[in-house]
Parts: C-alpha cells; structure tokens; sequence
C-alpha cells in the first residue's frame, strides 16, 4: 500500500469520525431542545418569524366585544402609488421587501390594508421585541390597578431572591427595566452561550434571571438594551397580579381593545410555563395596530379609559430628564420632526413595526420576514410626512385649521 493510500484512507476516516461526532452532537441537541437554550440554538439557529409554531404558547383571550375600524374611501388601496418617497409603486416595494403586512389608520379609519407573499387578514406574526411595548402598558395597567405602586418600586419588592446575590439590586427600579438603565450585563455574541440566544432560547427564563444577572454599574446612568429587563418585568407583573401574563393581557389589553381574535404569548418551556418576555406575543397585524390607536387616543378605547393617559404621555415623551436616552422611553421609540413634531413606535427583530403619528392621526403597521433593503426608520415616516402635508394642504385650500394641531 502506498504511502499516498494510507494517507487517503486516513483522511477519509478522519473526515467520517468528525461527521459521526457532529451527528451525534446533533441528535442530542435535538433531544435536549426542550431543556436546554444552546441546543435550541444549535437546531434553531436564527430567530424566525414563525417561532411561534416552534414555542409551547399560552392563549391571550379576545373578549365577545370586537372592534373593527371604520374604511376611508379607497380602502383597501388609499394611498397613491408613490406616497413613499423615492419609490414609484408602493405595492412592488413591500411586495419586494419581505413585507406580510401593511397598515395605514388615519383617523381612525383604514386608509391601506395590504398582505404580501403569501399572507393575509388572518395570517399570524409574532411581535419580536414590539412585545416590550405591551409589556409597559402592562406595567401601567397594573400601577392603575394599585397592584404596582410605581416605577420607582425597587425591583427587589417583587423578586427579593435578587438580593441573596447581590445587595446592589435593591437600587434597580422599575423605571430603570422600562428604560432600559438597569447597569444589568448584557452581551450580544451571536453564539450559543450570549446573553442575546440566552434570553431568547433559555428554556427556564425565571431561573435565568435571578441566578445569571450580573450588575455591571450603577442603574440610571447609560441606555444599554437589554432582554433580561424585560424578563424582570414579566417576573414582576405575576407576583403583583397573581396571575399569568398572558391573562393580565388579555383582561386589561387585549379584550379591552376589541381585539378581533384571540393572540398568543410564546412560553420558554411547558416545564416552566413562563412568558417569552422579550419577543412572544403572536397575533395578526390589524389587531398589533389597535394598541397604537389606544395610545394614539392617550389610553382610550370607544369612551373608556383603558390606560391612564399620564401613563401613555409618560412612556412615549421625547425626554431625557428622568430617563437615560431621549430616543427611548418605557418600551417605546421616540422620535421628532419638523412636519411630524413628535412620534413614537413599537420596533421588533426582522421589521415589526408599530408607528403613531400623533399629529396626523395617523397609526402605521408593518409586518415582515426581514428588513429588506428598506430603511424602515426613513420609509415609513416618509408617508406619514406625505400625508399630513396632504391634509394641511386640503386644509388650507378649504381655509380651515387642522383639528388636530
């Protein structure tokens, strides 16, 4: 036998030990993925829009009043071709760009109800990180409720094993998760062991964390985004209400809000049962858009004070005197422009989008299975700007004053 044989067949060995050692790495992690977070990562790899189908999940009800919105004459397709600018048709630019859903509301009834690639009125999306929005009107309702006293609560009042750890935790508030301020680690690797696949994939989010939370600085001194608030949070809305989130949701949001269907919230695992905090919330996009016209509405539902406006006003102003970053408030992104004055959105991974326009009146949603080559951030606003600009102008032409300065 030659020497170049030996080699060869070496080679091949080599090459056929190392690929039954990644099958059988593989089979384990396929039977590990309901305890462990870096299997799930191993199988999963990268999130998707259909997680949902992947997670165990929990009902988030709809009440037996729905509420559905008014059309604005030429609904379904109320928007010109070129409402977006630098692109001639609107249609062919979503279409292309990975987007399921697009909505436009403006005062209060449907200008533009569009689905794309293979999607439609009834398809269902999970919320990625536009679930942070929720879970700070959750906060709110539950503040409301005299269940939470406030946002200065330290964190500690509710999860008190913090401190077995660490007696920093008792300067971390409420306030400081909302905003994003909390000195809590958090790393972005994209591997399996980063705290970004942890808080996302880990199949016991609870023990997460209480024992793997690490205080890096001291709360309220820099805006660093972090899944593990949001977990906090979820920790903290079951022990002051003694119920699921998903059943809080569902009886002070989701029925209040004439949501049309039931959602439902992703669960890290059926053994612990525990909301997907971050991420999970799972339903259709015209009922995303509903809890931006209740914010809209500065917490009002059809003559109901579902949210308390201080609330609202407090968790989407464009401020940075008692929060870190004047970009972000309790869940939500805010923003300022000369024609739109100020606005704020629900943004998730992969393009969720959930904008409010105070001064137009107007709500837009986006749903999708990425970005796409569109700056969502420029393009969206874009319309918006079209629009208001339209109606000053029609205002102006019939010499009366915008009822809604």
């Amino acid at each position: 036998m030659t020497t170049a044989l030996r080699c060869s067949r070496g080679l091949a060995a080599a090459v056929a030990a190392l690929a039954a050692l990644a099958g059988l790495i593989y089979l384990a992690a396929w039977l590990s993925l309901d305890s462990s977070g870096i299997a799930r990562s191993i199988i999963w790899m990268d999130a998707d829009t259909d997680d949902y189908r992947r997670f165990p999940l929990r009902t988030v009800a709809s009440g037996e009043a729905h509420f559905t919105f008014a059309k604005a004459p030429g609904y379904p397709d109320g928007l010109p071709a070129n409402t977006a600018r630098g692109h001639d048709d609107l249609a062919s630019t979503l279409e292309e760009s990975g987007t399921t859903a697009f909505i436009v509301i403006m005062n209060d009834r449907l200008v533009y109800e569009r689905y794309f690639n293979g999607h439609g009125q009834d398809s269902v999306q999970t919320s990625f990180s536009v679930a942070k929005s929720f879970n700070s009107a959750l906060i709110g309702a539950a503040i409301a409720d005299r269940l939470i006293e406030s946002v200065e609560d330290p964190v500690t009042k509710y999860i008190p094993e913090l401190l077995d750890r660490d007696e920093r935790f008792r300067a971390i508030t409420i306030r400081h998760l909302l905003s994003m301020s909390s000195g809590l680690r958090y790393e972005e690797t994209g591997t399996p062991w980063g705290d970004d696949t942890q808080t996302y994939y880990n199949p016991d989010l609870r023990r997460l964390a209480v024992e793997e939370t690490e205080i890096v600085e001291a709360p309220g001194r820099r805006f660093h985004y972090n899944n593990f608030n949001p977990i906090l949070i979820g920790m903290i809305l079951e022990r002051a209400t003694g119920m699921s989130v998903s059943d809080y949701l569902s009886r002070k949001i989701w029925q209040p809000i004439g949501a049309e269907v039931a959602a439902t919230w992703s669960l890290d695992s059926e053994a612990t049962g525990f909301e997907k905090m971050e991420s999970g919330i799972n339903a259709r996009a015209i009922d995303f858009a509903k809890l931006g016209s209740l914010y809209l509405h500065g917490g009002r539902r059809q003559g109901k004070q579902v949210l308390p406006a201080a609330w609202v006003t407090e968790s989407t102003r464009r401020s940075d005197q008692t929060d870190t970053s004047i970009a972000y408030q309790y869940g939500w992104w805010t923003f300022n422009d000369e024609v739109l004055g100020d606005y704020f959105a629900a943004i998730g991974n992969k393009g969720q989008y959930i904008f409010v326009f105070p001064s137009g009146r107007l709500v837009i949603v986006r749903h999708g299975t990425g970005r796409g080559n569109i700056e969502w951030l420029r393009f969206i606003p874009d319309i918006a700007r079209q629009l208001r600009v339209d109606e000053m102008g029609l205002l102006k032409s019939l010499n009366m004053q915008n009822p809604f300065p």
